[in-house]
């Protein structure tokens, strides 16, 4: 059913764009409607109860309706086209869309933490009421559900914005939990806990809100693909004849289904290049086809018929295999002189690779040098980026 209703709101428009959009928009009329019942049903309760905790619990649900709203505009801005000011499109609205869920979030934590620690000062009686039980209970399940449901909608779209609604709704129901304690408690006696469990409720809330605000600012600054993603980008490509290796594979994400990347791709000096640019043309093309992927190649010619060359380069693969098993090299060539041999090549190492650049090119050129004094290398270390 979900399916169907995304394609009529994507109009036919079956790419992966359009689905996302449809998808996000169904998330956020859903998130309103939920919302918005939970917290008039609770706004009750709580009146009926006199209890702050389950009271502020409708406010969180309030805010939680004004978040779905958010989400829905900022689904609806991320399917703009691309334009002058904005050439990559406007995919990242959502996740600004997501960073202000957070804020929603974090502005109910504080409320709830005030006017609980206002309870604890001045305590009140908190009179049970089944209708609240009933309605706390209600909520509970309605919360697990909207959960279940957005992360359907992120298992479809990796949505930032689903996942921030999949941890707001788990910490929404360990709040009513707590709510719903409080409220059980007030039946057995009169001592005045509802305070004390609108602070928990408040961590609760802080809890989500904090690793909400941090996923999405990772996604804004420019977080890493996962290396399941990278690998099998890298794999692809390799998969095509003619294409000897891969390497600075860097993808750029602007918004879900607006990947760009760029990454060389190692090809034999002794074919036409002609034809090594064709095979490169239709990588580019099944890319973007496969994964909605807008890469461009470069291509590296790498000699492959001078034995003198191979053996140089397996060797170097052997000498970097002993100083660190993880460093890779690339675009290797050789310059040969009447006194010395000019070893060029890139060391690729991880971003986070703690040994200088500096210390590791001087490691490096020694232990050629041990092998043969007239080995020379000139190295640029190659910190990747994806």
């Amino acid at each position: 059913m979900m399916e169907r209703l995304a394609q009529r709101l994507a109009h036919g428009d079956e790419s992966k764009t359009a689905l996302h959009t449809a998808y996000g928009q169904i998330g956020g009329i859903v998130g309103i409607l939920v919302n918005a019942l939970l917290a008039g049903a609770k706004l009750f309760a709580g009146v009926v109860s006199g209890s702050v905790s389950i009271s502020a619990d409708a406010v969180n649900n309030l805010s939680d309706a004004a978040s779905s709203c958010v989400t829905l505009i900022g689904f609806r801005i991320a399917k703009k086209p691309a334009d002058k000011d904005h050439p990559y499109g406007h995919g990242r609205s959502e996740y600004i869309a997501a960073l202000a869920v957070s804020f929603f979030i974090l502005l109910m934590g504080v409320e709830l933490l005030s006017s609980s620690i206002e309870r604890i000062r001045t305590p009140q009686a908190v009179t049970y009421s089944t209708a609240a039980l009933v309605i706390l209970i209600l909520s509970i399940a309605a919360k697990l559900w909207l959960a279940w449901f957005n992360h359907a909608l992120d298992k479809k779209t990796g949505s930032a914005a689903a996942k921030a609604v999949v941890a707001d709704s788990l910490s929404d129901t360990a709040a009513t939990a707590v709510a719903l304690t409080a409220l059980v408690l007030s039946r057995f006696t009169a001592v005045p806990v509802d305070g004390w469990f609108g602070v928990v409720v408040a961590v609760f809330i802080f809890r989500a809100g904090i690793g909400t605000f941090k996923d999405t600012v990772d996604l804004l600054l420019g977080k890493s693909p996962s290396p399941e993603f990278v690998s099998e980008i890298e794999e692809a490509i390799c998969s095509y004849d003619g294409i000897l290796g891969v390497h600075d594979l860097i993808i750029h994400d602007y918004g879900p289904g607006r990947s760009f990347a760029s990454a060389h791709a190692e090809v034999p000096a002794n074919v036409d290049v002609m034809h090594s640019h064709d095979t490169v043309d239709l990588i580019e093309r099944d890319l973007l086809q496969k994964y909605g992927l807008h890469i461009s190649i470069h291509m590296d010619p790498i000699v492959t018929d001078d034995a003198r060359v191979d053996a140089l380069r397996t060797l170097c693969g052997e000498v970097l295999e002993k100083v660190d098993p993880v460093l890779r090299f690339h675009d290797f060539r050789v310059v040969q002189g009447p006194t010395h041999t000019n070893l060029i090549f890139d060391v690729a190492v991880p971003a986070e690779y703690k040994t200088p650049d500096d210390a590791l090119v001087h490691r490096i050129a020694e232990d050629f040098s041990k092998i043969d004094e007239r080995y020379f290398c000139v190295i640029t270390v190659d910190r990747g980026f994806n």
